[in-house]
């Protein structure tokens, strides 16, 4: 709500003032109100509440205040005040516990404030905690207003601009460093947002005949220009969305306010997933009539009749979309619309790669570790080397989406291996390009959306023309020194792509552009007609002022005298006290001190009023020419972000040779046709760079055949390194199809279209599933998407029920994926029986150990007071042939110090356990053998053979 606090008149006697005040047609309110000090209105956001108190109970100020709180009620409005910014009622009591300033009644309203040039820190600030916040300035002018018929009325204010987390684009929250600080280091980034703030917007359709969901969605990030389409069936657990929100990994999320419940759930658990308020994700609900097709269609036949940048898509092309993507972009189009941040939907892009789950991201830890969430330790930290801020959004999608066409990664292969291997100096120039630059991807699209500063705009038309420059010096060297394609066709094209940049440049003035005054910021006025009349009846004023200076010389009989400036105030003529005798008396005295006064005269009062009047009409007409500067240079935005494109390229594939310069890093060999996994000597790439140069990680071989033995088995010692093992090899084939050299001594692999990875222990809270619902949903999952050309790996199905149907659904599951799916299968399992696939499928199953060195424990001799001591293991992490029967889990206990009595009983448990087990299998065998022998005729030899078995 928006609440007041009205002062009321005490003791009034006027009963038509008193009714006039409380706007009750002559009734007057009760006396007990009357004396109240303090007293709450209804919310003033709900028009349709009665108000006890007319408006001119308030201030003309509240009154605007008012009327734009209920025009945007969702959002905190900073209200330009002279120097400062202010907010009123409720919006003041949040932004004051949030920014931590003070929040103080003034008339009817409680407020805070925020200086001026302080706005972009508190706006920011606000909006990490998930608020909505409205810039609302004055635009009008003294002088101008003073001029006009309104003089006496108050300033207008209208609403510049609106803020969210995935909007922050503009000179209000944009603080821009000075050019000698970027190139010196000291500023590595126009803006400080995050890397990515993706906007998702999710629609949902539901077919009642086939009973599927199909879901739609769209991504746009509003400060790079980014722009994400995609369609997909899903089912009641969502994984799919899962995947794609995980892989965006949006700052805000835009839905329906009828959203399905699992959907909701979804979003819930992903929002909550962060313990910070800053970190989780804003989700804003809309009307979801917005979302149903002929309103969105609508919305978007409007939009896209209406497009005419270059670049942008035809109306058909949009219109031939799934309707469940129409259905999220008509709403988006609306959304975008009240931040005037639109323009960049005209284009739209999709892309393709290999399939990687949510689960899969999460478990092989690609773009996060799963102990605290940071980077460090991902496969991401691993690669990631990159020296510019649009780099690095890039290598995130590359390492999120592998490609899969092996041409495109032998180009990338071929690349870094040249930056490798060259000794070209060529190669080093261009990498110290990289160093320092700008955001230029978001600076570019803040200019397309004619909502740049001046300063930012010179930072980065001059960086691009001085990368123009300086790559067109080294395009002789290119030609003749550099034999990767993909390196040559991204240098030698670029220096064309930039050259724009200098046209813009040459029309500005350097030292107007870093200072922020658009009134100067023109070296040429040629070009801008309307600001060169300004300036010209500018100079007219000028010089009247300036030869109206004889005539002052000769009243005051001064020859020498000069106009002077004090605090700001210009043309004051400065008489001495004792020579005020000789001052008009029609000359308006305008400050004074003990010695001097300061004046001016009739003529002066009149031309200095006419100045102020044209040099703020200047700066209004300077405004209007720089927007249609700002719309001159977004003509040439998508030529200007291909450029920055390819330099990104250029930057990753620097960042890949940085990778390769690690030890024993080899050069996959990619199979086009050939469905394989063989590695020599590999390594976890994370685990082997967190440990450094001690090199202690153990390496292994792999080997699977999509034709032959495509199914390892692993079994093995708990903290053994299976699930190490596991998920190395995945790892290796994503670097691989990445571009990426690997961290082993020789590999070859064939092109996989997605990895699928079920690991793990853990329950969802937020979507009702127990610890073996979530695993067996993941299973399910992996079982309807995984092709023969898939990798899947599964660590430890069926653990979390009991033994029997876990080992029942974990048999069963693997003789799935090895008779039917037959993807390349990793399955990791403590279960024995499951190793007697081996024997079923002898041409594509082998079973391995994780090898260990085993201390047999001492037993007591006395057998009345026998104690059993847990094993001791020494882990040898190397993978060898064959299978393990047990787990020793008691040697876990033993490492995680646990109470060497419990160890003892657990021993002994153990023992008595496995001797019961035992015993249980012999009779099996025995009986086995004798109903053997009465179906299959008492054939001796026979007989004996089943008893063997």
């Amino acid at each position: 709500g928006f609440s007041c606090t009205v002062e009321s008149s005490v003791g009034r006697t006027d009963t038509d003032k008193d009714a006039k005040m409380t706007g009750d047609n002559g009734q007057r309110s009760d006396h007990t109100q009357q004396q109240t000090i303090l007293t709450r209105a209804s919310p003033l956001t709900d028009s349709s509440a009665p108000s006890r108190r007319a408006k001119s109970v308030y201030t003309p100020l509240e009154q605007q205040v008012i009327q734009l709180k209920q025009k945007h009620k969702d959002a905190l409005l900073a209200v330009e005040c002279g120097y400062k910014y202010r907010f009123f009622g409720d919006d003041a009591e949040i932004a004051a516990k949030e920014l931590n300033i003070v929040c103080h009644l003034d008339h009817n309203f409680m407020t805070c404030s925020i200086p001026t040039h302080r706005l972009f820190v508190h706006v920011r600030r606000l909006v990490s905690h998930g608020h909505k916040v409205g810039v609302v300035k004055q635009t009008e002018t003294s002088a101008i207003k003073a001029s006009g018929a309104n003089r006496n009325a108050l300033f207008t204010r209208e609403l510049t601009a609106l803020y969210t987390k995935s909007t922050l684009v503009g000179e209000d929250v944009n603080p821009v460093c000075r050019l000698g600080d970027v190139e010196g280091g000291a500023c590595a980034d126009v803006v400080s947002d995050p890397p990515d703030s993706f906007l998702l917007c999710i629609s949902e359709t539901w077919d009642k005949l086939k009973k599927q969901l199909t879901v739609g969605l769209v991504a746009v990030q509003p400060s790079t220009g980014d722009i994400l389409l995609d369609c997909f069936p899903d089912g009641s657990s969502r994984s799919e969305l899962e995947t794609r929100v995980l892989k965006i990994n949006p700052v805000e999320i835009l839905v329906p306010s009828d959203l399905s419940e699992p959907t909701q759930r979804l979003l819930q658990s992903i929002t909550n997933a962060s313990a910070k308020a800053d970190d989780r994700v804003r989700v804003e609900r809309r009307d979801g009539a917005q979302f149903d097709f002929a309103s969105a269609m609508n919305t978007v036949t409007k939009f896209y009749c209406h497009a005419q940048d270059q670049g942008s898509h035809s109306l058909s092309a949009v219109v031939s979309l799934d309707s469940p993507v129409i259905c999220c972009l008509g709403p988006l189009i609306q959304y975008l619309q009240e931040f005037n941040l639109d323009r960049l939907l005209r284009s739209q892009r999709y892309s393709e790669g290999m399939t990687l789950s949510a689960a899969t991201l999460r478990n092989l830890e690609i773009l996060s570790n799963q102990t605290d969430g940071a980077v460090k330790g991902s496969l991401l930290w691993v690669l990631d080397h990159t020296r510019t801020p649009f780099g690095r959004r890039l290598m995130r999608k590359w390492v999120s989406q592998p490609l899969m066409d092996p041409r495109s990664i032998c180009d990338r292969q071929d690349a870094v291996q040249e930056t490798l291997e060259s000794h070209s100096l060529t190669l080093n120039s261009i990498r110290s390009l990289l160093c320092h630059l700008p955001d230029l991807e978001r600076g570019i699209c803040s200019i397309y959306h004619k909502k740049s500063s001046t300063q930012e705009f010179y930072l980065i038309c001059s960086s691009l023309s001085h990368l123009a420059v300086e790559l067109e010096a080294l395009l002789p060297a290119i030609q003749s020194q550099i034999r990767s394609v993909l390196l040559r066709r991204l240098l030698l094209d670029t220096p064309h792509l930039l050259a724009p940049a200098h046209n813009f440049l040459k029309v500005l003035n350097e030292k107007a552009a870093k200072s922020g005054n658009k009134s100067e910021l023109f070296s040429d006025l040629s070009g801008f007609p309307a600001l060169q009349e300004r300036t010209e009846q500018i100079q007219t004023v000028l010089s009247a002022i300036r030869d109206h200076r004889k005539e002052i010389r000769l009243t005051l009989k001064a020859p020498a005298l000069d106009y002077t400036t004090v605090s700001g105030q210009e043309f004051l003529i400065e008489v001495k006290n004792s020579l005020s005798s000789v001052v008009p008396s029609d000359w308006v005295k305008i400050s004074s001190t003990k010695t001097v006064g300061r004046y001016h005269s009739p003529f002066l009062v009149d031309q200095y009023k006419k100045l102020q009047q044209l040099r703020e009409q200047l700066h209004v007409d300077s405004q209007r020419e720089w927007t249609g500067f700002l719309d001159q240079f977004g003509e040439q935005y998508h030529t200007m972000k291909r450029a920055i494109s390819h330099l990104a390229t250029v930057d990753c594939l620097f960042s890949l040779a940085e990778v390769a310069k690690q030890g024993d890093y080899c050069r996959p060999t990619v199979c086009e046709n050939e469905l394989q996994i063989w590695i020599r000597d590999g390594r976890h790439p994370s685990i082997d760079l967190l440990m450094g140069e001690q090199n202690q990680y153990v390496p292994n071989h792999t080997e699977l055949q999509g034709d032959g033995r495509r199914t390892m088995i692993i079994t093995g010692p708990n903290m053994g390194g299976k699930s190490s093992y596991i998920r190395q090899v995945a790892l290796i084939c994503v670097m691989a199809q990445v571009g990426s050299y690997v961290p082993a001594s020789e590999a070859r692999l064939g092109i996989l279209d997605g990895i699928y990875t079920r690991m793990g222990a853990s329950d969802n809270i937020y979507k009702g599933r127990s610890t073996f619902m979530e695993e067996l949903a993941e299973a399910s999952q992996i079982i309807s998407h995984a092709t023969e050309r898939s990798l899947v790996i599964l660590d430890e199905l069926g653990r979390g029920t009991s033994t029997y149907d876990g080992m029942a659904i974990a048999y069963a599951t693997l003789e799935y994926f090895i008779r039917d799916v037959k993807s390349l299968t990793l399955f990791v399992t403590h279960y024995p029986p499951l190793c007697e696939l081996q024997w079923a499928y002898p041409q594509h199953v082998s079973t391995y150990q994780m090898a260990f060195l085993l201390n047999e424990p001492n037993t007591a001799t006395d057998a009345d007071d026998e104690e059993l001591q847990p094993e001791f293991l020494t882990f040898l992490y190397q993978l060898t042939e064959g299978a393990v029967c047990r787990s020793y889990g008691l040697n876990v206990a033993r490492l995680a110090h646990i109470p060497h009595t419990i160890l003892r009983s657990a021993a002994h448990k153990a023992r008595e356990l496995e001797t019961r087990v035992n015993d249980r299998s012999c009779t099996r065998s025995f009986y086995s053998s004798v109903l053997y022998v009465q179906f299959n005729g008492p054939d001796l030899r026979e007989f004996h053979v089943a008893v063997e078995k």
